[in-house]
């Protein structure tokens, strides 16, 4: 009596292990599909904390700022061309609260009394500015 595959015993061990290369197989798809998806869910919420600058058609409307005021109602500067907007957002309507004109952007910005940087300054630039200001050779006395 030989011990041949077609015996009962034979086709069972076949059958489970043929199941359970299955069943690893499944798994790993799974997992490696799970994982994609994190990985899509996670860019996405970087992407919406960083806040990607989306232009509009032309780059014609750009949001300024924006704080919240209640659970559901902000507060949005919005700007259009060369005026801003201040917009209350609440409840499924926009209202109007307040129109002016959009500041010129300035070259030069101060930082509370601190040297003044130019927008194209470099690092050695800037640092050489705030290395003088702080030693008190960068100050104007009167």
């Amino acid at each position: 009596m030989s011990d041949s595959p077609a015996s009962p015993g034979g086709l069972d061990a076949v059958a489970s292990g043929d199941a359970l290369i299955g069943m690893a197989t499944l798994g790993k798809t799974a997992a490696a599909l799970a994982l994609i998806v994190v990985i899509i869910l996670v860019a996405s919420a970087v992407l919406k904390r960083v806040g990607v600058n989306r232009q509009a058609h032309g780059g014609r409307l750009r949001v300024v700022g924006g704080t919240s005021v209640g659970n559901r109602e902000r507060v949005v500067i919005v700007q259009v061309e060369e005026t801003w907007l201040v917009l209350g957002v609440g409840g499924g309507q926009v209202s109007k609260l307040h129109e002016l004109p959009a500041p010129a952007p300035s070259g030069e910005t101060t930082t509370g009394g601190g040297p003044a940087f130019a927008e194209g300054d470099g690092f050695a630039t800037r640092f050489a500015k705030a290395l003088k200001h702080n030693s008190g050779l960068g100050r104007e006395t009167s």
